[in-house]
């Protein structure tokens, strides 16, 4: 149980925990009591006096204190020579001196104990060497007092709804619910700016500028906390700390929208942006997969960035693409259907039912097909009913009223009598009231009564099409994977394969080294012999049987046809002996003879099917990506191709797969008979394990992946190793963490029962429904410290955030039984070790079915929680017990915890444990 420290209404974190309320490290910078000012000037029309002025002329319940060695007092305020002779502790220092000096400053200020800094200063990496340097000094001084940093080369920041100004922005934002970071701080200004005349407000208002310290993932999942945000938005030219950003994002996107603009899609954009943070860029198009992996929703324009936001802010999420549209003109109607459709989204079919009510309500003219045209004379009633009508059906997903002002039209009735339609349950409710002045009122009363209009019916339809992406992006961050096979594959043998091509200065493994390092992880391969002479390609060529196939063996070289290296449908002796001869001197002639090193002598594949591709390379940002698409020869000529992070479920695989032309072909078309997808999709699993597991692969690729109905076969692979010069801290690291195999342990109960204790997956929700029907009620109260109902507990929305962790930020570790009789398995208990955000402090919890207390179990759960939080680089393990729970602290004492009680809540027992 997490221990509440708040009177406040008690919050509920995904597990049904009650939250413990922490300070934020970054409250420093947010929320501070005192900011000094060091580079305050008088200088009119400098950065150091417009900030020490906005922050003098917004009071945020601080003192400002202005540090300037040359001048005793700065806009009539006592200026202090140094950061230490200022008098009261500071919390934020905001630093607008030449980049030169801000290492020594940011060193006396962490003397001084202050916790946040914000560095307007420019002249950091983005110089080159010299500025980088100046970075690396910045943050050696900072970590000394764990010291958090914005900046440098950024406008600073604004919270409206506390006054703080930590900018040199001309103005102070409107306070509001949204949260707008940006890597721009021109274009801050510039949508401040905008915000005026749209009369949008802020919660915060931040310029991140260079990220030397507070990245995304920070400022998400600070923003993510506050319960005064409802969404946040970014523009972003660099995403930093890829893992960081991701584990943010996954984890606050559930509860608040993320909603993203990032340029760089076209080469010359991202060179620009590479240019002006001094950063890598990336793959856009790994960029967008990472977005969807995680549930960030991407728009393509400023305006939309704001428009989706209130939108997903006013209206509940569609379950689908379908939108209903309802329309007294056919003009906008189809500009708005062109849009949708553009976007992926579909006009909803209506069912039978709703087209015979909708007949006997409209005139015998109306549309009868979606859009509905209810005709240029419809009252305000008859659009009321018509949306009544189109809202029940059961095909809609959302729907847009579009409304043109015609000599019968009443705009201004018509919103009054939508307004009773404005939350609809499942079903977003969007409006395009086109026209002047004449219109505005109707506007201001949809407005009022949370239904968003639009200028412009096709804006409004592309605004419907954000919201089912960002549903969608949600459902597939959650969906439950299915079980599957579970793999065992011989990974001792996989990295002696490549630790030797490593020790003897390659880089490249023959053909025959990929396709045993496959086969070590259960991807099939085709038969493969290597013949060092034309002899020894005849005998195995006869033992095989023929048809056959040659291909050049060589250390050097990858791309075999490149050189002549291949030779199809060989059928006797003498088409090898010939065969042979031809590759042996095309790469002699190609690239010399030293690159032959004999052939590889494999069968001919007789079977009918798809050539696919399945391989990995490193991008700049995200580290290992997977591709898979339509292989072949053709296979640069064709991109048809799908990206994706490992590491992949079976889920994950097929909606890589579901992204791509040739997923259509297999599953069936012309006569053939589909692919087994969901072998498909395991074996797209393995290879993400290979890319996941054997880190010293830089690339990898299966090309053909030969796949039928009722086979499918790896007829090449070719795989790239880092050099033997590479160190394990410069391998690009994966941008989201992998299973933990090192956490899965075997481990007898005291009555002799085996259990497998290992960390949760998220093909564990089915196991986690019957774990919890097996549970008393009093094992869950002493656990939740209140009751709650089982059908609560076994729901998908709370079960699927249970299950789908962040090994980052949380271990939960499951106690595994599988009866010998039947092979079934069994969930018998959980253990849970939460880390508390910005600190090296965690909690744990666990919950153990009944009819395995006593048996051991949770004094096994505490020593590998106990031994995970020393393995993190943890400093303080703590639990909240219930003082009934004696058996909790008994175990708790037995491993060192220190229990007492909270003197500020005497129901509460603590125990803690320093590592």
């Amino acid at each position: 149980m997490i221990k509440p420290t708040t009177p406040n209404p008690t919050p509920f974190d995904r597990a049904g925990d009650v939250l413990k309320f922490e300070p934020n490290p970054l409250d420093a910078i947010f929320a501070p009591k005192n900011v000094a000012v060091i580079g305050a000037t008088e200088t009119q029309g400098s950065v150091g006096r417009t900030i020490l002025w906005n922050l003098i002329s917004n009071p945020f319940g601080g003192t400002v204190f202005p540090v300037n060695p040359k001048r005793p007092s700065i806009l009539g305020i006592k200026s202090y020579p140094k950061i230490s002779d200022v008098p009261a502790r500071v919390d934020l220092a905001v630093i607008v001196t030449p980049a030169p000096t801000v290492p020594d400053i940011i060193g006396e200020c962490v003397d001084a104990g202050v916790r946040g800094a914000i560095i307007i200063s420019a002249g950091f990496k983005e110089i080159g060497p010299e500025g980088a340097e100046l970075e690396r000094r910045v943050m050696e001084n900072a970590r000394r007092g764990r010291m958090r940093i914005i900046g440098p080369n950024c406008l600073g920041v604004m919270n409206p709804l506390n006054g703080l100004n930590a900018t040199f922005a001309a103005a102070m934002a409107r306070p509001g619910k949204v949260a707008f970071l940006s890597q721009s701080g021109a274009l801050l200004t510039g949508v401040l700016d905008w915000s005026f005349r749209e009369n949008v407000g802020f919660s915060a208002f931040v310029s991140v500028g260079s990220m030397l310290d507070v990245g995304w993932g920070d400022l998400i999942q600070y923003f993510g906390d506050d319960p005064r945000t409802d969404a946040i938005v970014m523009y972003m030219e660099t995403i930093g700390d890829a893992r960081s950003f991701l584990s943010a994002a996954r984890e606050v996107a559930y509860t608040k929208p993320i909603l993203v603009i990032k340029p760089g899609r076209t080469e010359a954009a991202a060179h620009a942006a590479a240019s002006h943070t001094g950063s890598l860029t990336g793959s856009d198009d790994v960029l967008d997969i990472a977005f969807k992996r995680v549930g960030v929703l991407r728009v393509n324009s400023i305006m939309d960035l704001f428009f989706s936001s209130e939108l997903l802010g006013k209206q509940p999420r569609p379950k689908g693409r379908n939108l209903t549209i309802l329309t007294n003109a056919g003009g906008p109607g189809v500009l708005a259907t062109d849009a949708l459709v553009e976007g992926g989204g579909k006009l909803t079919p209506i069912s039978d039912s709703t087209m015979e009510k909708l007949n006997a309500l409209l005139p015998a003219a109306w549309s009868h097909n979606n859009p509905v045209d209810i005709l240029g004379d419809a009252s305000p009633e008859r659009y009321a009913k018509a949306l009544e009508l189109t809202a029940q059906d059961p095909n809609a997903n959302g729907l847009l009223v579009i409304l043109t002002p015609q000599a019968m039209t009443d705009p201004t009735m018509t919103a009054e009598q939508l307004k009773p339609y404005a939350r609809i349950p499942n079903k977003p409710i969007i409006a395009s009231w086109l026209g002047g002045s004449d219109i505005e009122a109707g506007e201001a009363i949809l407005s009022r009564a949370g239904i968003p209009t639009f200028q412009y019916p096709d804006t409004a339809a592309r605004m419907f099409n954000y919201m089912w992406q960002y549903s969608e992006n949600l459902r597939l961050v959650y969906e439950t994977p299915s079980m599957g096979e579970m793999s065992d594959p011989d990974r001792a043998h996989a990295s002696q394969i490549i630790d030797r091509a490593r020790d003897e200065g390659r880089t490249i493994l023959n053909e025959y080294e990929s396709k045993q390092l496959l086969a070590a992880y259960d991807i099939p391969t085709v038969e493969t012999r290597v013949a060092a002479n034309v002899d020894e390609a005849v005998n195995a060529a006869n033992e095989i049987g023929y048809p056959v196939v040659l291909k050049i063996y060589s250390d050097t070289i990858t791309h075999k046809t490149d050189v002549g290296g291949v030779k199809l449908n060989l059928h006797n002796a003498a088409d090898v002996r010939s065969a042979f001869n031809e590759i042996q001197t095309s790469v002699a002639e190609k690239v010399g003879a030293e690159h032959f090193g004999g052939v590889t002598v494999q069968p001919m594949i007789k079977f009918e099917g798809y050539e696919l591709i399945i391989g990995s390379s490193p991008d700049p940002q995200f580290g290992p990506v997977i591709l898979f698409g339509l292989g072949g020869q053709l296979v640069e000529v064709f991109q048809d191709r799908a990206l994706g992070l490992p590491p992949l479920n079976t889920t994950l695989a097929r909606r890589m797969m579901e992204r791509t032309k040739i997923y259509t072909a297999l599953q069936g078309v012309r006569g053939r008979a589909p692919v087994d997808i969901d072998a498909l999709a395991q074996l797209l699993v393995r290879f993400s394990e290979i890319v996941v597991e054997q880190r010293w692969i830089k690339e990898i690729d299966i090309n053909p992946l030969l796949v039928s109905s009722d086979n499918m076969i790896a007829l090449d692979a070719r795989v790239i190793v880092y050099d033997k010069n590479v160190s394990a801290d410069e391998l690009p690291r994966l941008a989201i963490r992998p299973y933990p195999l090192r956490y899965v342990k075997q481990w007898t109960a005291t009555d002799g029962t085996t259990l497998t204790i290992r960390p949760i997956r998220p093909e564990d929700e089915p196991l986690m429904v019957e774990y919890h029907k097996q549970i008393s009620e009093r094992s869950v109260y002493l656990r939740y410290l209140h009751p709650m109902a089982l059908d609560t507990r076994i729901a998908h929305d709370r079960l699927s955030r249970i299950v789908f962790i962040d090994y980052d930020r949380e271990m939960a570790l499951a106690a595994e039984y599988t009866d010998p009789a039947t092979n079934q398995k069994q969930i018998v208990g959980i253990g849970r070790l939460s880390k508390i955000y910005g600190t090296q402090d965690a909690e744990f919890s666990m919950l153990i079915i009944d009819s395995f207390h006593g048996k051991g179990l949770g004094s096994e759960f505490l020593k590998q929680l106990v031994a995970i939080g020393r393995a993190e680089h943890l400093k303080r393990i703590t639990a909240y017990i219930s003082p009934e729970n004696i058996a909790m602290q008994k175990i708790s004492q037995k491993l060192g915890f220190k229990l007492h009680r909270d003197m500020d809540d005497p129901t509460i027992v603590e125990a803690e444990l320093v590592l």
